[in-house]
């Protein structure tokens, strides 16, 4: 059974998916054989004939996320897809695609919003907020613009002119016979009403189907008779997805994946739903809503969760709006100002801000409750609350506390304090009740002042090091430095190796927004604004730079990354929803047998041509690998827990067919275990 489940993960390894929410339907457009369908800022399509149900996004055909608007042209039989930062898609029914990225291109200072989608013959009309795109379609290409200097909220042709609606502005129309380019030719003609079009209950002349959706936001259609009788031809479908696109903390349980939904700081409120997404690996569901909220209190932006380690399915969520305890996804009880030691800075119920949560091996919960005395709260394994006094957290360096973990070096708990120019990282010795400071008058291991306006995130790396992402690059405080607060931080070094024996400073001044470490001591770095960066265990190496110019990452605005330790699979919450990517490193094991030690495909039969992979390894394990008469063929070290052979020789050439043994070592020189592979060529 093992090797099944990981034979699909190795056939995975290097590839993208995306998680898409398709919850809220905004816009159907039928095109006869399929109907297409804007869902969440996602599209999928579903064709009436056979039932298929189809999604698109970046892993496969679509160039771009976040779609604004949707449009079928039947006369080009292509659907014009505009996203929100104006780059366009054409999608024809053959599920081919063509990028038009001309306009996304174009450098302007002007606002490149398209607000409306008009079909003409082959063209189609984008109404922007400085004026009108003509596209055409069957080109693909743009064929003029007009710049009108208003925001145009919609467009149309009627009789001999194309007219331009602005509620701002008013009502301008132009004669098709003149220049549209001449913004001259363009004459006011009275005020302009907004537009309101169903885009959610269409009809279709080539089937005589209505599309619309169900009460529980599924796509459906009906047929009307001659007694205007509906008669409905499905009870609703839909792709599965996660209830929205908002995803602002991860975590992985039991192999299952978590995410929260909210959004807080001192600079931005989400009021996001709220919202706890879990994926299986199989399907998505959700928690329970509160069936009760006290007084004021709003269900909305949840910040954090954790998983009680005495009880198993007993959770619990801070929020802006207090502290939920679930059982089985199931709602039990809501904690707020009133009737816990949790505080408000207003008070206000939507105000009791839970930021952080972990509990302790002894099944006891740590809070954090920032904008408050006494930050650090507790509730004991048997229902105790407990309040802790220190001074270090006043005034604004406990205004947004966030990500905290216990080290698994030096058992303490770590957090930051993500506010402007207090940028603190916090050591607490919960144990003793001991709180040390790192901060917020940060210099480097040189003596520089580093001028980090934020501190986003911290983490530990496999050598103890602490990790803190900040908006001047990565920083992290070594072992040795860990035993008192100071405000010296290593900002490390990466040598230029051209002779000079000069280096730079690592990601330096790039906002780092959050930090993943996986099973081969690799980090996994996300940015506000320049995707993902993949730096080597000895951080002397990008391995990878991902962005959305160069993979199917959607956005380059990372919110938070987890690690699944199994498979190796690397998930991204972003401002556009969640994707992941399939790594090559895997959680090493403590010991290496014949029972967890094992490759596959095995046998590699003469078709494949993929990687061989190892898994079961320690962390950076010795691999050998030799024939049958002991002639060695290859050699190299485990990534984390796994290795990948592509099945050649030390001189790149394909090793002949036959049986090889795979002779492992730890680290260290200690004797592993071994296995085989039969190759077959």
């Amino acid at each position: 059974m093992l090797s099944v489940v990981s034979s699909v993960f190795a056939s995975k390894i290097g590839q993208w998916q995306t998680y898409m929410s398709y919850g809220d339907i905004t816009e159907i457009e039928p095109s006869g054989s399929n109907t297409y369908v804007l869902a969440s800022e996602g599209l999928f399509s579903y064709n009436p004939e056979d039932g298929t149900l189809y999604t698109y996004d970046k892993t496969n055909i679509l160039s771009d996320a976040g779609i604004r608007h949707i449009a079928w042209n039947k006369n080009a039989k292509r659907l014009v897809v505009v996203y929100s930062n104006s780059n366009i898609d054409l999608i024809s029914n053959d599920g081919k695609a063509v990028n038009v990225p001309d306009f996304y291109l174009k450098s302007t200072t002007l606002d490149k919003t398209i607000n409306h989608i008009y079909i003409n013959g082959i063209y189609a009309y984008l109404s922007t907020k400085f004026g009108i795109v003509k596209l055409n379609v069957q080109d693909a290409n743009i064929q003029d613009t007009y710049q009108l200097d208003i925001d145009v909220d919609h467009c149309y042709i009627e009789g001999n002119y194309l007219y331009a609606a602005s509620v701002q502005s008013g009502l301008y129309r132009c004669d098709l016979n003149q220049n549209q380019l001449d913004k001259s030719n363009w004459q006011r003609v009275g005020n302009a009403t907004a537009l309101h079009e169903d885009k959610t209950n269409v009809y279709d002349p080539s089937t005589k189907y209505w599309w619309t959706t169900t009460a529980d936001g599924k796509l459906t259609y009906y047929t009307v008779d001659a007694d205007n009788n509906k008669s409905y031809k499905t009870e609703g479908v839909l792709p599965d997805g996660p209830a929205s696109n908002n995803f602002y903390r991860l975590y992985f349980h039991k192999n299952i994946l978590y995410g929260v939904s909210g959004l807080w700081s001192q600079d931005t409120d989400g009021n996001r739903k709220g919202e706890v997404h879990v994926w299986n690996g199989d399907c998505w569901s959700e928690f329970e809503k509160p069936t009760a909220l006290r007084g004021d209190q709003n269900y909305i932006d949840l910040l954090c969760m954790d998983f009680d380690p005495l009880k198993e399915g007993h959770v619990m969520v801070g929020a802006k709006s207090g502290m939920y305890e679930f059982q089985d996804g199931k709602f039990i009880k809501t904690f707020s100002y009133d009737n816990s030691l949790l505080g408000s800075p207003f008070p206000s119920y939507n105000y009791t801000i839970v930021s952080s949560l972990k509990y302790d091996t002894q099944g006891n919960l740590w809070i954090l409750n920032p904008l408050v005395d006494n930050s650090i709260k507790s509730i004991s394994k048997d229902g105790q609350w407990a309040s802790y006094t220190h001074s270090e957290l006043s005034g604004e360096s406990n205004y947004n506390l966030q990500k905290l973990f216990i080290s698994k070096t030096n058992g303490k708990m770590w957090f930051v304090n993500n506010y402007n120019f207090q940028t603190i990282l916090y050591s607490y010795d919960y144990i003793n009740d001991a709180l040390e400071v790192y901060g917020p008058d940060i210099i480097n291991q040189d003596n520089t002042s580093i001028s980090a306006q934020r501190m986003y995130c911290t983490t530990e790396d496999r050598n103890g090091n602490i990790w803190v992402g900040t908006s001047s690059g990565p920083l992290y405080i070594s072992p040795d430095m860990t035993s008192s607060g100071t405000n010296t931080f290593i900002q490390h070094k990466v040598p230029r190796n051209d002779g000079t024996n000069l280096a730079d400073y690592l990601l330096s001044n790039i906002d780092i927004t959050a930090i993943a470490v996986d099973g081969g001591n690799r980090k996994w770095m996300g940015t506000s604004s320049n995707g993902v960066f993949l730096i080597s265990d000895d951080n002397n190496s990008q391995i990878a730079h991902f962005s959305t110019d160069n993979s199917p990452l959607i956005s380059n605005n990372i919110i938070d990354i987890v690690i699944e330790e199994q498979t190796g699979e690397v998930f991204f919450a972003t401002d556009k929803g969640l994707c992941s990517y399939m790594s090559d490193a895997t959680e090493p094991v403590e010991e290496m047998n014949k029972d967890n030690t094992y490759a596959y495909p095995n046998p590699v039969r003469p078709d494949y041509n993929g990687f061989i992979t190892i898994v079961g390894l320690s962390y950076n394990a010795d691999i050998k690998i030799v024939s049958v008469n002991g002639t060695l063929v290859h050699q190299g070290r485990s990534n984390g827990g796994t290795y990948l052979w592509d099945g050649n020789d030390m001189n790149g050439k394909r090793v002949a067919s036959g049986v090889y043994m795979v002779n492992t070592a730890t680290e260290s020189g200690s004797k592993g275990t071994v296995c085989k592979i039969a190759i077959i060529n």
